[in-house]
């Protein structure tokens, strides 16, 4: 079936080729000034000539031999996606998934970031820059999009001209830049939920020489569910964001951008729902239905959709973000030397509920961190009439701090023990563990592209990156009773069966300094071929890597309870990709249809994996066997006149573990009496049975990675005349489906997420100066998940995140 589906496709782009009209114009000349100056996209992606900077040069996004996805400021605004979190819904080969800011995970056609909570001894796999400053953590970048230009979404490996390796792919954000004629704009938007959204930003000169620009943006939202326990929504939004720019030319060659920006996010976030129960190998009188009947306590509702939760625990979701750059441009010659230099600051205070119950079990979790980075990059592009290049290098060092508190509840020792302690509440009430931990991370990089023009239709473009590493990490755990009493657990160990053995059975004490350096070379070629004016075809093939990683939250432990020393670093990813393409323009450039396939074989790839326990450890990284990603891309877009614009794009990806023979069992296999060796196990699900100590998952689904999705939209307009100003009337929709996904990083039966597809509407009139429209959102009600999470202990609870209800309000926007 997936094999007939994609020949379709590829006759579908042969069809579309045969029918090219011969009298295509040739493309425009892209002016040959700053890139943030020329035009950008428009309304709709793939629409006209799309100018683009991936390759750190503008030029027209068909010319570029990579797959790539170009998003507009006006295609962003209108559908409503104001941050990364809603990005996959305009590209399909983007996974994004977020239980809160910090525990955001960013995929590129399935690879990117390991699946659970967040580590910080790895490095995220796609990429995420914000006007030349690449962002080290995900959750650093979980800002509101603030006076955006327009976003290029690149697929596949990307060294070679960027300053920091990225296997899964890279998100250019780019901002509007100062500008010497003054210009301003202004939006309000109002929406049920109270949602209330406004966006303001002005530029203009202060001399001849000098241009300022400056945006601020806000957000809040009522939340979606209702907590029965503190009787007020949760999971709203509180964001405000401010950006600003002072633009220098000191000469005509030479350039300097001054950038500041500061975000802030105070919600109270991010809870849970009651989703399903699933049985494990757990003894049943200790499995959830059991335990909530012998505490008397009953779940507020069962069904997710009804978006209730009385989940007991404080929730917070503080996050402020922000930094400093300058960036100087100096033209020297055929060439332009540019540096970024910059300092970023990420501040995350959260609160949350880790047994997601309404029961005193984990009656607080937080671990609030703080992070400093430093970058610089020197660049220097050279562009002549055979060949164009990029050198560069890159210095990164950043250091982040965390303080973690966990604690356990009252009904604690009745879910988590068993015989007389279980019925002794003061057991684990109390039992609290501090987690402090650092980790200091530096990286060094030469990097280099040449794009060598052998004649009019070829072009071969060879690329290599040197690359230098180095983690160290510190983590300590101590453990406290309930008196206050901080306690051990090793030399001599506790008796079995004790208070003592139960609490070190819950909360552990531990020190670990993990620390690893590491040297990288990759390399990449592709060859493009241009076999008429508007047909560009292109092949890949890109050795990368994912640079050494450490385990920042704690180690596993041997059967006496010792850290594993050996576990405190992970083998860099190791990767091979491999990519055919084809970009074609028609109907004088009013339609464009890109295919691309592409294979990515990873050996030793970075897992979060989680030992189900729900306090010895919350997760650490180890590296699977082999992983491996495939599949196929289509984007077709239409804009026959300026009175219509249409776009499809799909996605098939499959992606799954190749070699995977040790990892964390799925809760079904979970919960018994472990075992090693030839015993014969039960079948899953069956409380009290013996249980593996790990799993073979090879062959199954990689987690989050829908194997088909879709985007699709349109937008018409008619010329009209309304109170006396010329503009026009427009109706647009758009919508995105998915494909069942897992969510766990093992596959469970318990962790499938099935597919949705969401329609958005929209309609208003606009001139030059003014939009006003109304929008609906999710306008068929969909009802969905978007992420589900296992409770600890095997108890067999499963929890949500339940995606946003229908939507609606309307916008205005003002130009001047």
């Amino acid at each position: 079936m997936v094999r007939r589906s994609i020949l379709s496709t590829s006759a579908l782009a042969a069809a579309f080729l045969f029918h090219l009209p011969a009298s295509a114009q040739d493309a425009q000349p892209i002016p040959q000034d700053d890139p943030l100056t020329v035009p950008q996209a428009d309304g709709f992606a793939g629409a006209g000539d799309i100018v683009v900077t991936a390759r750190r040069r503008a030029e027209t996004a068909q010319s570029v031999p990579l797959a790539i996805s170009v998003l507009g400021a006006a295609q962003i605004e209108s559908t409503g996606n104001f941050n990364i979190n809603k990005l996959q819904q305009l590209t399909p080969t983007l996974q994004v998934y977020s239980s809160n800011p910090r525990n955001t995970f960013v995929n590129i056609r399935g690879i990117g970031a390991p699946f659970g909570l967040t580590s910080d001894g790895f490095e995220q796999g796609v990429g995420i820059y914000v006007d030349d400053v690449y962002n080290a953590r995900i959750a650093a970048a979980t800002f509101d999009f603030l006076d955006v230009s327009q976003v290029e979404i690149l697929r596949g490996p990307q060294g070679t001209l960027y300053g920091k390796n990225t296997t899964g792919g890279a998100i250019n954000i780019t901002s509007n830049a100062p500008t010497f004629d003054f210009e301003g704009k202004a939006e309000v938007t109002f929406g049920n939920l109270a949602f209330k959204q406004g966006k303001a930003a002005i530029s203009g000169p202060l001399s001849d020489r000098v241009a300022v620009r400056f945006g601020v943006a806000t957000t809040t939202r009522r939340g979606t569910i209702f907590n029965v326990k503190t009787d007020r929504t949760i999971n709203e939004q509180d964001n405000l964001g401010f950006r600003g720019q002072i633009l220098f030319r000191a000469t005509d060659d030479l350039s300097l951008t001054l950038a500041g920006d500061y975000s802030q996010q105070n919600p109270e976030c991010c809870g849970t729902v009651f989703v399903r129960t699933g049985l494990t190998q757990r003894a049943l009188n200790r499995q959830y239905d059991a335990l909530a009947a012998a505490q008397n306590y009953v779940v507020v509702s069962r069904n997710p959709y009804d978006r209730l939760t009385d989940i007991d625990a404080s929730l917070q979701a503080g996050n402020k973000i922000g930094g400093v750059s300058l960036k100087a441009k100096w033209d020297i010659g055929p060439g332009t030397l540019t540096s970024i230099t910059a300092w970023r600051f990420w501040d995350w205070k959260p609160e949350n509920d880790r047994d997601f119950t309404g029961l005193p079990i984990v009656s607080k979790s937080q671990n609030p961190s703080q992070q400093d980075q430093y970058s610089q990059e020197f660049r220097y592009n050279y562009s002549g009439k055979q060949f164009h290049f990029v050198v560069g290098a890159f210095a990164f060092n950043q250091r982040i701090d965390t303080q973690g508190t966990e604690a356990q509840g009252a009904a604690a020792s009745r879910w988590n023990l068993t015989g007389a302690l279980a019925a002794d509440p003061s057991v684990l009430n109390g039992l609290t563990a501090r987690n402090t931990q650092w980790l200091k991370s530096t990286s060094l990089a030469l990097f280099g592209q040449l794009s060598w023009k052998i004649n009019d239709a070829l072009t071969i473009q060879p690329g290599v990156r040197l690359n230098y590493d180095k983690k160290s990490g510190f983590y300590r755990r101590r453990v406290y009773n309930g008196a206050g009493v901080e306690i051990s657990c090793f030399n001599p160990a506790p008796t079995a069966g004790t208070v003592l053995a139960a609490q070190c059975g819950v909360y552990s004490p531990q020190t670990s300094a993990p620390s690893v350096s590491d040297w990288n070379f990759s390399y990449d070629f592709n060859v493009n071929y241009k076999i008429a004016r508007d047909v560009l075809v292109y092949a890949t093939y890109a050795k990368s890597f994912k640079t050494v990683g450490i385990n920042q939250n704690g180690l596993p432990t041997d059967a006496q309870g010792n850290p594993i020393a050996s576990a405190g670093t992970i083998m860099p990813e190791n990767v091979n990709h491999f990519e055919v393409g084809i970009k074609t323009q028609f109907l004088d450039r009013r339609a464009t249809f890109n295919v691309s396939a592409f294979r990515t074989d990873i050996k030793d790839f970075q897992a979060n994996v989680n030992n189900g326990q729900l306090g010895v450890l919350r997760g650490y990284l180890a590296n699977a066997g082999k992983v491996r990603t495939q599949g196929i891309e289509a984007d077709f877009n239409f804009k026959p006149n300026d009175r219509f614009v249409a776009y499809v794009n799909g996605a098939y990806t499959d992606a799954r573990y190749v070699r995977f023979v040790d990892a964390p069992c799925p809760p079904e296999l979970s919960g018994g009496t472990t075992v090693t060796g030839t015993q014969v196990l039960s079948a899953p699900g069956v409380p009290g049975a013996l249980s593996p100590q790990n799993c073979d998952i090879s062959g199954q689904r990689l987690p989050g990675v829908s194997e088909w999705a879709w985007s699709w939209g349109a937008e018409a307009n008619v010329p009209v005349n309304l109170l006396a100003h010329d503009g026009e009337l427009y109706a647009g929709v758009d919508g995105n489906y998915r494909s069942n996904f897992s969510s766990n990083p093992s596959p469970s039966a318990y962790s499938w997420i099935k597919g949705y597809a969401l329609t958005n509407f929209r309609a208003g009139f606009r001139t030059d100066s003014i939009d006003i429209y109304g929008w609906v959102r999710n306008a068929f009600d969909v009802e969905y998940l978007e992420q589900l999470q296992l409770a600890p202990s095997n108890v067999g609870l499963v929890a949500g995140t339940v995606g946003d209800p229908r939507t609606f309000g309307g916008t205005i926007k003002f130009n001047f």
